[in-house]
C-alpha cells in the first residue's frame, strides 16, 4: 500500500469523522454511513480503503463500547464503502445525494434485521420483526439526515482541500 499526501489527506478524514462518534450527539446521527461511501469513492487501493475505514470504527468502538451487533454493522458499513465505489471518476451533487439516501435505506434494512436476529429485544416470529422495524421508523430520519450532512460536509470539505492543498503538491512534484 502506497503512502502518498492523498492517502494520508483520506485517512485524516475518515480518523476525524470516526471520532467525531466520540461527541454528544442525537441517536443514529452519526458520519458512519459517509464515511464509507466518501471512503469508497476517493481511496485508490481497495484493500487500504476498508483497513482505513474499519480501523478507525474500530478506534472509535474502542471507547464508545462493543455489542453483540457490531460485526453486523461493520458488514453493513463494507457494503455501503463498495456503494461508495460507484462514486469513483464521476461524483456529483446527485449522485452523492442518490448514494446517501440509499445508504441509509440499506443501513436501515439490515441493521435492524440484524438487532431482530442476533438480539433478544424481540421474539422471532413475524410479529417481532414487524415490531423491531416499527419501533426503528423514528431513528431513520436521523439516519438520513446525519448522511446527507455529513457526505455534504466531507465530500465539499475534500474537494476544497483537495482545491486548495493536494492540487499544488501533485504540481510541485
Amino acid at each position: 500500500m502506497k503512502l502518498n499526501a492523498k492517502f494520508g489527506t483520506l485517512s485524516f478524514f475518515i480518523l476525524v469523522a470516526a471520532l467525531s462518534r466520540l461527541l454528544p450527539h442525537p441517536p443514529n446521527f452519526t458520519p458512519i454511513l459517509s464515511m464509507g461511501l466518501f471512503a469508497g469513492a476517493h481511496f485508490e487501493n481497495k484493500k487500504g480503503t476498508f483497513i482505513v475505514l474499519l480501523g478507525s470504527m474500530l478506534l472509535s468502538d474502542l471507547f464508545l463500547g462493543f455489542h453483540s451487533t457490531l460485526p453486523a454493522i461493520y458488514a453493513i458499513l463494507g457494503l455501503i464503502t463498495v456503494l461508495g465505489f460507484w462514486l469513483r471518476n464521476k461524483t456529483s451533487i446527485t449522485k452523492i445525494v442518490v448514494s446517501s439516501i440509499l445508504a441509509s435505506a440499506v443501513f436501515f434494512v439490515l441493521s435492524n434485521f440484524a438487532v431482530w436476529a442476533m438480539g433478544s429485544y424481540y421474539p422471532k416470529t413475524w410479529v417481532g420483526i414487524v415490531e423491531c422495524y416499527t419501533l426503528a421508523i423514528p431513528f431513520f430520519g436521523n439516519t438520513l439526515a446525519s448522511t446527507l450532512l455529513y457526505s455534504a460536509a466531507i465530500f465539499g470539505a475534500y474537494q476544497l482541500c483537495e482545491k486548495l492543498f493536494l492540487s499544488k503538491f501533485r504540481l510541485a512534484k
